[in-house]
């Protein structure tokens, strides 16, 4: 099979890997516009469940990757200025440029062509492949070929948030909420290295019109969010890569695939990053294309798979994502609670986690959060 992929993130990297190393015989091509050693962001996060999951169909990928990763047990909020630590919630995290570089390598070693700087300006220039795997994100040019037959749609949340990294390294992910006499503001931070972290700021509409970020520059907007943050930054600066301000694309594809085209992470779908990383969905899309195709002799049917195998997790998931997207499009109003009220609102807030599971996962917390409903809602 003569197998065009279309991206180099993640995702189209990952699945030209396995694809290529499961099916020597095949020609695996890839196409990046930009340079290899491009790349928007800051560190991708993984939970360790999404570890495990990779673990179980790919252990040397994740022996590769695991020791670049910066890893922890607990959650953070801080609030008013408390701190609350959510106990085993694991996650580990790895600069973008750094999983990009160990997938490029990989897809490297197995035989996949890799043509970095390359930018297709039409699927006709692919005419003679007989699969074109799209994950070429959220502009996908194949999904825009054909949006009637995939079914595409796409909304908007309403809270602004801007992706920037930092120095100031911390021990967990962290949530820091802080009210201004402007608005409020949050930000979601955890180191991927240890020198550096991410640090994405948020903020519901109303502050950021407040604000007038719509009438600021780059580097004006950030210094702002250093103000904001100056106590949680501790005197370390933020650091800009495309950070401008941005509504998170909410998008889906009813249809998967159409002729000899299929559409895996953000081309295919997007979920909320307060659940969900794009990375970790887009990598096990391309696990599932590759199980889906090899477990059928034609490739309409191994598409098919694809969708009917995926697709109800992947909605699952999204239905979830939208949950808690929903709890931050309102976290002015939550930052009113007591500390671990409000904590207790934001573990909960995806509507998977019981209080039956949160004393399984978490029981420190919960020990903590039992003993201050028995006394009366006193810390």
């Amino acid at each position: 099979m003569r197998i065009a992929v279309l991206g180099g993130g993640p995702g189209g990297l990952y699945f030209a890997y396995l694809w290529k190393r499961r099916h020597p015989d095949a020609e695996v091509e890839l196409f990046e516009q930009n340079p290899a050693d491009a790349t928007w962001g800051f560190g991708v996060v993984f939970s360790e469940q999404a570890l495990e999951f990779l673990r179980a169909d790919d252990p040397d990928t994740v022996d590769a990757i695991a020791p670049r990763m910066e890893s922890w047990r607990n959650i953070t909020l801080n609030l008013r200025g408390q701190s609350v630590e959510i106990d085993g919630v694991g996650f580990s995290a790895i600069g973008r440029l750094e999983l990009l570089r160990l997938l490029q390598a990989r897809a490297e070693s197995a035989g996949v062509v890799a043509r970095y700087g390359t930018q297709v300006q039409s699927l006709d220039q692919l005419a003679g492949y007989d699969l074109i795997v799209a994950a070429d994100g959220l502009n996908s040019l194949a999904r825009r070929t054909y949006e009637g037959d995939f079914g595409f749609s796409i909304s908007y949340s309403s809270n602004k948030f801007a992706w920037y990294g930092t120095s100031k390294t911390f021990p967990t992910l962290s949530q820091t909420f802080v009210a201004t006499e402007r608005g409020c503001f949050n930000a979601h931070h955890y180191r991927y290295s240890p020198e550096m972290s991410t640090f994405l700021v948020e903020c519901d509409r109303a502050t950021w019109q407040a604000y007038g970020f719509a009438e600021t520059s780059i580097e004006e907007s950030k210094a702002i969010c250093e103000r904001v943050f100056a106590a949680t930054l501790d005197g370390h600066t933020l650091i800009s890569n495309r950070s401008v301000w941005r509504n998170f694309p909410w998008v889906w594809n009813e249809h998967w695939w159409h002729r000899n085209v299929v559409l895996i992470g953000d081309a295919l779908h997007t979920a909320h990053f307060s659940i969900g990383s794009g990375t970790r969905l887009a990598i096990e899309d391309a696990i599932a294309l590759v199980k889906a195709l090899g477990a059928e002799s034609r490739l309409p049917e191994g598409l098919a798979r694809y969708q009917a195998e995926r697709q109800p997790i992947v909605k699952k998931l999204v239905t979830a994502a939208r949950t808690s997207a929903d709890w931050y499009e309102k976290f002015p109003e939550h930052m009113s609670l007591d500390p671990m009220d409000f904590a207790y609102s934001y573990i909960t807030r995806s509507g998977r986690i019981d209080d039956s599971r949160l004393r399984a996962m978490a029981p420190q917390f919960m020990a903590r959060y039992a003993a201050r409903r028995a006394n009366g809602g006193a810390a």
